[in-house]
């Protein structure tokens, strides 16, 4: 058996339809698995848990299982806490964690019904820091999922499902535009980062993929960074 084979599964893929999703989504593909994507751009907002429903209902119809969710659809709003609206906190919240959970809660009962699955959710290195730029509601977002992973790991590892994160660094996505089109801001980035160098969307899609495959099948609760050592300081 090939450890690290994700043939014939079938991976739905929140926020597929760019950045990282879209790296995920492609991956998979190449790695044989089935692949639905849900995104705002392909008709389904995943805060909406009626809509959810309804795109997971589809996808158990035309393939016959979900064994594979990827919690990547996200946002931000860099703005200095006291300059931040509740409107823009809430629609970071909503979408980076209560969409996450929506979808997590959803997807469980079919992983179940299959004996088990994977999930991985998006965290990030601003789930463990502070970070270096003000960004208070993405920061709470991303800590609350490495929490909400941990607890979904534990509540569901009976089920045989497990729940696990990636914690990237800056990746150069639509998220990003801001960073990468700066010098100035992208050098004091570079300051954080001990290798030199940043992930690209395929390295963060293929540390996912690894922790939806056999290879990692003892792996559950666990936030893996893919931060070229901006959490070693």
């Amino acid at each position: 058996m090939d450890v690290f084979s994700v043939e014939g599964k079938v991976a739905v893929v929140t926020g597929g339809a760019s950045g990282i999703g879209a790296a995920t989504a492609r991956l998979f593909e190449e790695a044989g698995a089935k692949v639905a994507i849900l995104d705002i751009a392909t008709g389904c907002d995943v805060t909406d848990e009626k809509a959810v429903e309804r795109a997971l209902g589809d996808v158990e119809k035309h393939h016959g299982a979900i064994d594979i969710l990827v919690n990547s659809a996200g946002r931000a709003v860099r703005k200095a806490a006291t300059e931040l609206s509740g409107e823009e906190w809430d629609q970071v919240l909503d979408l980076n964690l209560k969409a996450t959970f929506i979808c997590a809660r959803t997807a469980m009962p079919y992983m179940k019904k299959r004996g088990g699955g994977s999930i991985v959710n998006l965290a990030s290195i601003m789930g463990f820091s502070g970070g270096i730029f003000p960004n208070a509601s993405y920061q709470a977002s991303k800590g609350g999922v490495v929490n909400l992973t941990r607890s979904l790991a534990l509540e569901w590892a009976p089920d045989n499902i497990r729940v696990n994160a990636v914690a990237p660094t800056f990746v150069r996505t639509d998220l990003t535009v801001p960073i990468f089109s700066n010098p100035e801001v992208l050098k004091r980035v570079m300051h954080h980062t001990p290798l030199g160098r940043l992930p690209e969307p395929e390295e963060i899609a293929a540390a996912i993929v690894y922790l939806c495959s056999p290879a990692a099948r003892c792996i559950t609760g666990v936030t893996l960074p893919v931060d070229s050592g901006f959490l070693a300081r």
